[in-house]
């Protein structure tokens, strides 16, 4: 008797428990991709428009002039938003006539911090998906796949004689399920671990800015310049 084993027929004669099993993988997968799409796009955004804003702050632009620009952005890249909350802050305290160095600079840093913060849980949003995706995505296949080797031998209780062509179809019906799994699972491991890397890579560029901004800001409060004008 022949059989049509190919992917489309399988599924198509695969149980209901297998075939939602399958069904939920397809789903999970469509959604993952969507993620890494999204989120290659936004990285690679963030790592060109860190590296513009770093090329002009290192220009010599006066501080001022830079934070009136940066200021004036909707949607700036996160070293502009870091950059934006100290001078803010910094400028803030002058006004309020803090004349201490530790206090200023110590105030400018708690904000750029908590701004750093907030761009860290941005770039990050959505990893934990990828991550359950590619941990969760094996076992569920794993799940169908039992399960419809068990629903194949129940089936198999009343031939009356057991042969290789009698098997195979309903075990390649469920391990089906372990390979779309594994499908789910694959992309999201490696775009996680990809991710995770860029991730870490911007957040050493965010670090590393906010002691080299501190130390501008350092020898601004130590030279008490007047509130409306800081240089380098």
């Amino acid at each position: 008797m022949n059989q049509d084993l190919s992917i489309v027929s399988l599924i198509a004669h695969a149980s209901l428990t297998v075939q939602l099993v399958i069904a939920a993988l397809l789903l999970v997968s469509l959604v993952s991709w969507s993620v890494i799409f999204s989120k290659f796009i936004s990285l690679s955004r963030i790592k060109s428009s860190n590296e513009a804003f770093e090329q002009e702050f290192w220009s010599g632009k006066n501080l001022n002039e830079l934070f009136a620009a940066v200021s004036t952005k909707p949607d700036g890249a996160p070293l502009e938003r870091i950059f934006a909350s100290g001078m803010r802050e910094f400028l803030k305290s002058r006004e309020r006539r803090v004349t201490e160095a530790s206090a200023l600079l110590d105030g400018a840093r708690r904000a750029m911090r908590a701004s750093f913060q907030r761009e860290l849980d941005t770039m990050e949003s959505n990893l934990s998906f990828l991550a359950s995706v590619g941990s969760v995505s094996p076992y569920v296949g794993l799940f169908g796949t039992i399960w419809g080797i068990m629903h194949a031998f129940v089936g198999l209780a009343n031939v009356q004689q057991v042969t290789l062509a009698t098997v195979a179809p309903g075990i390649a019906e469920a391990l089906v399920a372990t390979a779309i799994g594994l499908f789910a699972a694959i992309p999201a491991v490696l775009a996680y671990n990809r991710f995770a890397r860029q991730i870490d890579r911007s957040a050493i560029t965010l670090e590393s800015f906010i002691e080299e901004f501190s130390n501008i800001l350092q020898r601004n409060a130590a030279q008490a310049a007047p509130a409306t004008g800081a240089g380098r």
